[in-house]
């Protein structure tokens, strides 16, 4: 690379504006804009999937992969590097309520246009799991998704869970659940089991304790707690009772007592 007293490579430059357009085009979330910048013989090798895609196939995967919200779910650790034709992009990727993936993009430019990508992601902070090795590569590369759909299928996720609330059936399984969200049900079983640490289950009994916990807050004595826990979806009392022991660390009558009190 060039130091600061001599004149700019001239390759380096064009490659560096190049990069930079393609950047912030991600973080507009314009795909067209994202899309433009990709050479007619572009290759996009994800090496978390062992995926290879060319120009036909970007534009399902850059919609699949953008976020459509406001949050920036990517956190650049480093500035953009660039050296010649190639640019060097790292960042990490969080995912709601669980892991973060170290990832990093190498872009190749030729005709004024991103011609190579070659993105490498590793799961370094998993949720904790007894004799888990947090540096191994996941298995994901078998589920079609990306680390970046990772995290966006966790926001959905969490999304549809506030918003529509299934957990209010006490019916509620995992395949109703993929078909709502269209994930499939070993891409969530993945997400919970390997980045959120835990089951499907545990997963939506917190989503009706969540629930149960605010009626509390409004709730007019005399509270009775098991009708609550059965109008939150609960279909097992001895699992509302571990459940709620287990995330406020007191029984329910020790919590409402406390609660009363402070109110």
């Amino acid at each position: 690379m060039s130091s600061p007293d001599q004149v700019p490579d001239p390759q380096t430059t064009a490659t560096r504006d190049v990069v930079m357009r393609y950047h912030l085009s991600w973080k507009a979330r314009d795909i067209d804009a994202v899309l433009a910048l990709y050479h007619p013989d572009v290759e996009y090798n994800d090496f978390f999937q062992n995926r290879c895609m060319h120009r036909e196939e970007l534009a399902d995967y850059v919609r699949a992969t953008m976020p459509s919200g406001p949050v920036d779910f990517l956190e650049h650790n480093d500035r953009i590097r660039v050296d010649g034709d190639t640019a060097f992009i790292q960042y990490a990727i969080s995912v709601a309520g669980g892991g973060t993936f170290r990832a990093s993009e190498a872009i190749t430019v030729r005709d004024g246009l991103i011609w190579r990508i070659n993105e490498y992601a590793l799961l370094v902070k998993p949720a904790a799991r007894p004799g888990q090795d947090s540096t191994q590569r996941p298995a994901a590369s078998r589920l079609g998704l990306s680390a970046r759909q990772l995290s966006l299928l966790a926001r959905d996720l969490e999304d549809y869970f506030q918003r529509s609330q299934p957990y209010l059936d006490p019916a509620l399984d995992l395949h109703q659940v993929a078909s709502a969200t269209g994930y499939t049900r070993n891409q969530i079983s993945y997400l919970l089991n390997q980045m959120l640490g835990q089951s499907f289950y545990q997963y939506v009994n917190q989503a009706r304790l969540a629930h149960l916990l605010n009626l509390l807050q409004t709730a007019v004595p005399p509270v009775r707690i098991d009708e609550l826990a059965f109008s939150a979806g609960f279909n097992s009392l001895s699992a509302f009772y571990r459940c709620f022991r287990q995330h406020t660390g007191l029984s329910p009558k020790a919590y409402l007592k406390q609660l009363h009190k402070s109110l």
